[in-house]
């Protein structure tokens, strides 16, 4: 008996490999839109699709980050400026995309643009703060992807979104978390909506990985630019030298957890938009699928058990 559930489960496994192999046709014909394209998954998908063949349109915020780009891609990569927080930035955007694509429509939109900072201490924060992330994070996907739907609706093609593990898990303070819930509430509820127009809505759900996010110098900066802002009698509740002891805590964690491989995500969000039978979900990094997603299915007294293992307690803490 115990054989036989082997056999079934190595006859699923090769059964799904064989299904996932299977590519979508006429690459070159189609069009996708990437955000967030100046550095890490974004720039790296670009590239990558771009050497597929695909006619890629690729968001940055910066003219250095166009330019790079330009500079190590094919001429059929088309750079365009967005800042997805500003709506008048969107309209112009999706009316370039809609003159660019045609009839044909869009096949793909990656929603890939995010901010990491800032981040810390539920109380070291203000609305402003969250605002700023939210903008950016959550209402910029939503805003992204109602502009060019109508679009993709022509193609019947691809909307990825990429949230994170911090999106089923939230163990730091601030805006990134919510954002990132907001996003795999978005990404459940257009998956279900757009199904009858022959659209796939696929999610990412990276684990840690070397990028801007993880850079710990963004967030030591991040840390003491909040820390000078705190009210003194705030600075107190925590301690003077709260900063540097979470400063090396995350250091340690971040050496320890960060992949390096970045194409681990890439060739997820690749496979969302090429193969004929993409996965609803990816979990790319051994973190996510051994340790931040298992521990957000536990009960909320052992999650938080488990995370309060490595937490650091401030000066005036009364439990």
């Amino acid at each position: 008996m115990f054989l036989y559930l082997i056999g079934l489960v190595a006859l699923f496994a090769l059964y799904r490999w064989y299904r996932e192999t299977k590519r979508v046709p006429n690459i070159s014909d189609k069009y996708v839109f990437i955000t967030g394209c100046d550095s890490g998954f974004g720039n790296l998908l670009a590239k990558r699709l771009d050497e597929l063949g695909y006619h890629v349109i690729a968001a940055c915020f910066t003219e250095n980050g166009e330019d790079d780009l330009k500079k190590s891609s094919s001429k059929k990569l088309t750079t365009i400026h967005v800042d997805v927080a500003k709506s008048e930035s969107i309209q112009k955007a999706a009316a370039f995309i809609k003159s660019k694509v045609g009839e044909a429509g869009l096949w793909g939109l990656v929603n890939n643009a995010g901010l990491s900072v800032p981040a810390g201490p539920c109380d070291w924060l203000t609305i402003q703060d969250y605002k700023q992330m939210l903008d950016v994070n959550l209402m910029g996907v939503i805003e992204v992807t109602l502009s060019v739907i109508p679009l993709i609706k022509k193609s019947q093609g691809r909307i990825v979104n990429v949230a994170s593990v911090f999106g089923r898990i939230s163990p730091v303070g601030g805006a990134y978390c919510i954002s990132k819930y907001g996003v795999e509430a978005f990404n459940d509820s257009l998956r279900r909506n757009l199904r009858d127009f022959g659209i796939k809505v696929l999610c990412i759900e990276p684990g840690f990985f070397k990028t801007t996010v993880t850079n710990t110098e963004v967030i030591e900066k991040n840390l003491h630019n909040l820390w000078d802002k705190l009210p003194q009698e705030v600075r107190d509740d925590y301690g003077s030298d709260y900063v540097e002891k979470v400063l090396k805590l995350m250091k340690e964690q971040m050496d320890k957890l960060s992949d390096p491989d970045l194409m681990k995500v890439v060739s997820c969000m690749e496979h969302a938009l090429s193969a004929v039978y993409p996965r609803t979900r990816y979990s790319p990094g051994w973190d996510a699928k051994l340790f931040w997603l298992p521990l957000s299915y536990m009960p909320t007294l052992i999650a938080d058990y488990v995370l309060a293992r490595d937490h650091l307690k401030p000066a005036k803490a009364v439990v």
